[in-house]
């Protein structure tokens, strides 16, 4: 049996990690699975509902590290998370995604010769302003066992040159997730309670630093907005950050006076999916959101300038537009003037659902390759 220690740090990681979690459950035989919730996102509301909508079991262990510089929170979690190694000795970590929380596990594995593996290995946006480029490429250097969610990602780290050996594509574990939930979402009652009919309205998202803390980029973006608004309801569920730089930024009375943007709290997994999955078009800036849209075939406008997903646009769903204000509108014109038919939605390889187990398969294929590749540093084996 293997022991392994799944970590999640913030709220994408939830939706990456429950299906593991739940196919190591029921594989209990092979695997005994440890849920290390890192505190990186630490609202507790918005991390119960997650938890709950996702059927994630509690986490085993709470590190709440909480906010901080990118540093600090790094070096927080680094900290706090090596203790648990040493006190658990797995047999693997699995991190999952871009965030501070896994590069930071990523480093301790690899100074304690545990072996860890990479959900979502090889993605790249080329834009190293970006720390989650950096966590990225940074964790796929030092990862055992890299875990891919499309062919393109294969591609990158063998560039990079990382071993074959050490790369398995395994599809996207997020769509596992919608899968198994979307039944559920359905019987979500927030399109009742906000007034809205499927199909008649867009859904936004933006959090980015890039986006959110430039009033000249967060600006034009609103610009956008204003035009798009004259053709539907836009739903924006706005990330306590987006609202408190909305402020600081002075553009709180613009975006109030804006009728037809209805900014409301962040909602739950169910909840957030139900709104996705009825839009006619989607303006995010999000990750996994174009991945998600890909898979329901809803129109998705990225209000960035690159993507680390271009999966999502060789698809046809999603268009990179940048906050550039022309382009957005004109995106969403050709979404909204040009529905795109049922039949004509096209889903990547792999992304069928059945992602975790082919991760779990791979953990074991790789262990009974190297059974004696890793172990953990105890005490008298760290620097004084």
């Amino acid at each position: 049996m293997l022991k392994v220690i799944n970590v999640a740090g913030a709220r994408p990681n939830f939706m990456k990690i429950a299906p593991i979690v739940a196919a190591m459950k029921r594989r209990a035989s092979e695997f005994q699975a440890l849920v290390v919730h890192t505190g990186q996102h630490y609202d507790d509301a918005m991390s119960e509902a997650f938890f709950r909508d996702l059927d994630l079991p509690r986490p085993d262990v709470y590190l709440n590290v909480g906010s901080g510089t990118h540093a600090g929170q790094t070096a927080a979690v680094m900290q706090a998370f090596e203790p648990v190694i040493v006190r658990e000795k797995p047999d693997w970590v699995v991190v999952v995604g871009d965030v501070n929380s896994t590069l930071a596990c990523a480093i301790v594995c690899a100074k304690l010769n545990v072996k860890l593996a990479h959900v979502e290995a090889g993605l790249r946006s080329r834009d190293r302003s970006m720390p989650e480029e950096i966590n990225r490429l940074l964790t796929d250097q030092i990862a055992d066992l890299l875990l891919t969610p499309s062919r393109d990602g294969d591609a990158n780290l063998g560039a990079e040159g990382i071993p074959e050996a050490r790369i398995r594509f395994v599809g996207n574990v997020m769509i596992d997730s919608l899968m198994t939930q979307l039944g559920r979402a359905q019987q979500s009652s927030v399109l009742t309670m906000l007034k809205l009919e499927e199909k008649s309205y867009a859904v936004l998202t933006l959090h980015r630093p890039s986006n959110v803390d430039e009033q000249a980029a967060f600006g034009r973006i609103l610009d956008a907005l204003e035009e798009i608004a004259r053709r539907l309801p836009i739903v924006f569920p706005a990330h306590p950050r987006t609202r408190k730089m909305i402020d600081e930024l002075g553009l709180g009375a613009r975006v109030q006076s804006m009728k037809n943007l209805r900014v409301i709290d962040p909602v739950g997994y169910l909840d957030f999916l139900r709104l996705t999955s009825c839009a006619r078009l989607v303006l995010t800036d999000s990750g996994g959101i174009q991945e998600e849209t890909t898979v329901l075939g809803i129109p998705c406008i990225t209000l960035r300038e690159n993507t680390e997903r271009p999966i999502t646009v060789e698809m046809g769903t999603n268009t990179i537009a940048g906050t550039d204000t022309s382009k957005i509108i004109a995106a969403a014109n050709r979404a909204l003037n040009n529905p795109l038919p049922e039949s004509n939605v096209r889903i990547p390889e792999f992304w069928d659902g059945r992602a975790a187990d082919r991760i779990l398969d791979a953990l074991i294929e790789v262990t009974l390759r190297n059974p004696d590749s890793s172990g953990v540093a105890t005490g008298s084996d760290q620097p004084t």
